[in-house]
């Protein structure tokens, strides 16, 4: 649960909007679309290594 003080005088859409950041950085909404379905290890290992040769290619294209 994330607990945000507001301070004496201080707007609600400047506290919405620390909420929002603080929300976002905490990862809450990936992390409960990741648990909505089981992926195996091998499968998500297999997805890391092509996202890194991915991104090494377009490296290597930036190079030449």
């Amino acid at each position: 649960m994330l607990i945000i003080p507001i301070k004496d005088g201080e707007n609600i859409d400047r506290a919405l909007k620390r909420y929002k950041r603080k929300f976002d950085k905490t990862g809450t909404v990936r992390q409960l679309r990741a648990r909505q379905a089981f992926i195996k290890p091998s499968v998500v290992r297999r997805a890391q290594i092509q996202k890194a040769g991915y991104i090494q290619n377009l490296r290597d294209q930036l190079e030449n």
